[in-house]
């Protein structure tokens, strides 16, 4: 057997890739093959996501930690998109201050407005409406906004700088001009209020009153009055125009409505609700790119929560 030095293998080898670059196309290199496969996707991320505390949308669970549709959405929206979010937990109204002063990438359930478009692009994937709430012996003496409304001892209580759908605009405004609203910070003081009778009249969304259909106790002293049944009003993903590059944001839109079109975001709500509100919630939307069909009987432009 014929052995060869090191000297002499190592003359061979570099001769072997010399005949095999003479061999390449001009500029090909053959140290470092690639393909499509092997060449990582852009980076996405991370963006700094803000939730809210509101009821089934997103709240503190048994374990300790948070759980609702706003999480579930969030999860999914990452996995489909492959961006990477860095989430945390502000008031609403801090969240919209941020997002007009450009200083937070993201954030959910929101709803445009012509002011909010100048700072903010919206992507909607889920509609609903507001419903007043009062106990049940007053709400049969007054079952209507304009029965409420002539019973000028009477008060209501809102979130501060939650919008609440066109057809409680002009009740709501009329209230404050005649001092007869309160407005707090969230909706657990709302409730608190409502509750030590500070005031007579509330307004829920659904996905807000829903888990007190948890107490017995409580629900059968209350009534739920749908004074607004037109009223649809979508919500959607936030997203800064300062913050994120156009392409980003189309990246997101695009993912976002995807999951909208497949039934996933159906899909996490009636895990949440339940059927029967999955469906009043339910966005339909057609085909990526095409955009946004709104809400029957409603606008996106609308609002229900800021």
């Amino acid at each position: 057997m014929r052995l060869f030095s090191l000297t002499s293998l190592t003359f061979l080898a570099a001769l072997a890739m010399a005949m095999l670059a003479a061999l390449l196309p001009a500029g090909a290199s053959a140290a470092t093959p690639t393909t499509a496969s092997s060449t990582p996707p852009p980076p996405c991320g991370p963006f700094t996501l803000a939730f809210y505390e509101l009821g089934l949308l997103y709240h503190h669970d048994e374990a300790g930690g948070f759980s609702g549709i706003d999480k579930d959405v969030v999860q999914a929206l990452q996995a489909r998109s492959q961006c990477e979010f860095r989430t945390l937990l502000e008031s609403r109204v801090r969240i919209w201050d941020r997002m007009a002063a450009g200083s937070l990438d993201l954030s959910v359930s929101g709803i445009p407005t012509p002011e909010r478009e100048r700072f903010a692009d919206f992507v909607p994937y889920f509609q609903t409406r507001n419903f007043a709430l009062m106990r049940r012996e007053l709400a049969q003496r007054l079952p209507t906004p304009e029965a409420f409304l002539a019973d000028k001892a009477r008060r209501a209580v809102v979130v501060k700088a939650f919008r609440h759908g066109p057809g409680f605009d002009s009740f709501i405004g009329q209230l404050r001009e005649q001092g007869r609203l309160l407005e707090a910070a969230d909706f657990d003081t709302v409730l608190r209020l409502f509750l030590a009778r500070r005031a007579d009249l509330m307004l829920a969304l659904p996905t807000s009153w829903s888990p007190m259909l948890q107490k017995p106790s409580l629900m059968s002293q209350l009534s739920v009055l749908d004074w607004a049944p037109q009223d649809r009003v979508v919500h959607g993903l936030i997203m800064s125009r300062a913050r994120l590059p156009e392409a980003e944001r189309q990246h997101l839109r695009q993912a976002l409505e995807s999951l909208v079109a497949d039934g996933t975001i159906d899909a996490i709500i009636r895990r949440h609700v339940g059927e029967r509100m999955a469906r009043e919630m339910r966005l339909d939307l057609p085909p990526p790119g095409a955009g946004v069909r709104k809400g029957k009987g409603g606008e996106a432009g609308g609002g229900t929560m800021p």
